[in-house]
């Protein structure tokens, strides 16, 4: 496995593509390349490697699933909960760009998403859209939900 390609994976939340390249995915998404594109990453130490996870707010980044948090630094990241068949994969890259195997905008679309990777990892599910992460926008002292 390389970070360079687009891999079509079940993420621990919808069907998404993950790679390191966070351009390529911002093209493949037909988005804004200056957007950026969230995180995940495979624990929290690997997390702590990457941000500082403001003290009054440890406890509700530890608890959360299938939550992602922009961080002060401005990066958004998401741990991966390692009880899903996602972290299998994550245990391989640690950190690494995510995002939905959509066209920004638009629903999920097998065909497009098919097209538009240069890697499949399937499971035995196949590949389901379902609800994205809830994202919560964390500063030193206050949380803003923006979805």
């Amino acid at each position: 496995m390389t970070k360079e390609l687009v891999y079509l994976v079940q993420t621990d939340t919808t069907a998404g593509f993950l790679s390191a390249d966070d351009k390529k995915l911002a093209t493949i998404k037909q988005r804004p390349k200056n957007q950026k594109i969230l995180q995940t990453v495979d624990s929290f130490k690997t997390l702590k490697q990457n941000t500082r996870v403001p003290k009054k707010f440890k406890n509700l980044v530890r608890r959360s699933s299938n939550t992602t948090f922009i961080y002060p630094n401005k990066e958004a990241f998401r741990v991966v909960d390692k009880n899903s068949n996602h972290h299998k994969i994550m245990k391989k890259f640690k950190k690494i760009y995510s995002t939905s195997a959509n066209k920004t905008g638009e629903n999920f679309d097998l065909d497009f998403a098919l097209k538009s990777c240069d890697v499949i990892i399937e499971d035995k599910n196949n590949f389901i859209c379902s609800k994205s992460s809830q994202i919560i926008k964390l500063t030193p002292t206050k949380l803003q939900y923006i979805r």
